[in-house]
């Protein structure tokens, strides 16, 4: 039989490696069914892969920063209170950041305060405000309570001893239950609602007890939607047109027919066909009590007779929160680096617990030369006058400052015509020197940082690594003796 022909080439061919070339070379078996990812899948896996370990690793030591902090403060929770002395209470203070809703600001407090406040035992009071303005009027309401409780203006009709707020601290005085006497403290989340901070504590101890001044509705040409709290006041109008702010949580807001029928002198049920267009019209929003003062008449108002010479310590927390689609790489990192703002605010909130140490707040003076460039002197030859004050500088105006460049456009707008609603967050800070030299800021006291740094590398020794409890669990870890075993222990002379 005839030999088969050779091949085209000549040559005969060489038989095909089995296996990946790629193992072969890591000196890895021969595994036929197992390959390698295709390009496409590495890059998913490596995209996947990073991000997920970066977020892992970020969390891991976000938690571990927190529990430091705990650790620190954890030794007032054993601390024994006596039975007649209400616990330490602080006050909170909230508000939803601009461009946003509150909850941003509750999740906040729940991720990164909350837990360090309950390791250290401590109650609180919340004072939220959803909208600009409300921190500021719950705050000097507050301060108004306080001032009425010290004698200084009779009850209101809210706050007599038929409330339930008095009605359990009557009892409480009558069992002789004592309120803390120690520092208490404020916690303030945010540089707006720093801003309405400081306001509302000038408002409370310079501000009057009563109502605030009357206001009048605005005679426009045109009519205004708004609650009359947010018409503007016209002095020209009469004084039968005058109500007052404190009633006005009771009164419903006035709606485009009413205040045209008011102004006309007519009903506003003259026209029955045009009752479901009104009805369908959206009803605005009540705006928050107006102030009780101006802050221009802040250095003609007289302090209050009961204020005390140091008003309770605070600290400033910032609220990390910015909006837009071009921010979303600053968003990513900020995400993925956690563990930064979590050592921070526990510092911080730290502090407040362990209330060991308080500091006033600084002030500079800015000066201004009234010389003329041209006939100045030389410089070793000043004479009397040739520099002016211009005014102080408080460190108040500067606490979370840089916040604002990442503020919403929102909270820099004008309002509009007719809206008188007060602008805390895009007004200028004004500080009088009566209420913030007695404002004094939480600190940690020295050596507070390298201690917790101490009881972290403590508590991580004392607890079991992760390895050493898989061994545990899989019966490769160390052994404890029985009973009856130890005591075989030793030579037999012994």
């Amino acid at each position: 039989m005839a030999n088969k022909p050779p091949s085209g080439n000549g040559h005969a061919t060489a038989p095909k490696p089995e296996g990946n070339p790629a193992f072969r070379a890591m000196g890895l078996p021969r595994l036929r069914r197992i390959k390698l990812p295709s390009r496409n899948w590495l890059i998913f896996i490596g995209l996947v892969g990073s991000w997920t370990t970066a977020l892992l690793y970020d969390r891991h030591h976000k938690k571990r920063a927190q529990q430091k902090w705990c650790h620190l403060v954890s030794h007032l929770a054993q601390e024994p209170l006596p039975a007649n002395m209400m616990q330490r209470k602080i006050t909170i203070l909230l508000a939803a950041p601009p461009g946003d809703g509150l909850r941003v600001a509750r999740e906040h407090f729940h991720e990164y305060i909350k837990p360090i406040l309950v390791a250290g035992a401590l109650d609180w009071e919340v004072i939220e405000g959803r909208r600009e303005g409300e921190v500021r009027a719950g705050l000097a309401e507050k301060i108004r309570k306080l001032r009425r409780r010290n004698g200084e203006a009779p009850l209101a009709e809210d706050e007599n001893e038929d409330s339930v707020k008095e009605a359990i601290r009557a009892v409480r005085q009558t069992m002789g239950c004592r309120e803390w006497e120690g520092v208490q403290g404020d916690l303030v989340l945010g540089r707006h609602t720093w801003k309405e901070y400081v306001r509302g504590l000038h408002e409370g101890w310079l501000g009057p007890m009563g109502s605030p001044r009357p206001c009048t509705r605005p005679e426009v040409d045109e009519p205004s939607i708004g609650h009359p709290l947010t018409s503007t006041p016209s002095a020209d109008a009469p004084s039968d047109q005058q109500y007052n702010p404190a009633s006005s949580a009771e009164q419903k807001p006035e709606s485009v027919d009413d205040v045209l029928n008011s102004e006309l002198g007519t009903s506003s049920k003259a026209d029955d066909s045009r009752a479901p267009e009104s009805d369908s019209k959206p009803k605005p929003k009540p705006s928050p009590t107006l102030p009780y003062i101006r802050p221009l008449d802040y250095p003609s108002s007289p302090t209050a007779p009961t204020i005390p010479s140091q008003l309770e310590p605070c600290v400033a927390l910032p609220l990390p929160h910015i909006l837009g689609f071009l921010n979303t790489p600053k968003r990513m990192y900020r995400f993925l680096n956690r563990r930064q703002l979590a050592n921070d605010t526990g510092a911080s909130v730290a502090a407040l617990v362990l209330a060991s140490n308080s500091r006033p707040y600084h002030h500079t003076t800015e000066y201004i030369s009234v010389v003329d460039p041209d006939e100045a002197l030389p410089s070793s030859i000043v004479p009397e006058g040739a520099v002016a004050p211009v005014k102080e500088v408080w460190e108040q105006e500067t606490v979370l400052k840089e916040a604002e460049a990442e503020w919403h456009k929102s909270a820099w707008k004008d309002n509009e015509e007719g809206d008188n609603r007060e602008r805390v967050w895009k007004e200028d800070m004004v500080i009088d020197p009566r209420i913030s030299g007695r404002m004094r800021a939480f600190e940690l006291a020295e050596g507070a940082a390298t201690r917790a740094e101490e009881l972290e590398v403590a508590e991580r020794t004392r607890e079991e690594s992760t390895f050493t409890k898989l061994k545990g669990w899989a019966g490769y870890g160390p052994r404890e003796k029985k009973g009856w075993d130890m005591g075989l222990e030793g030579a037999e002379s012994d």
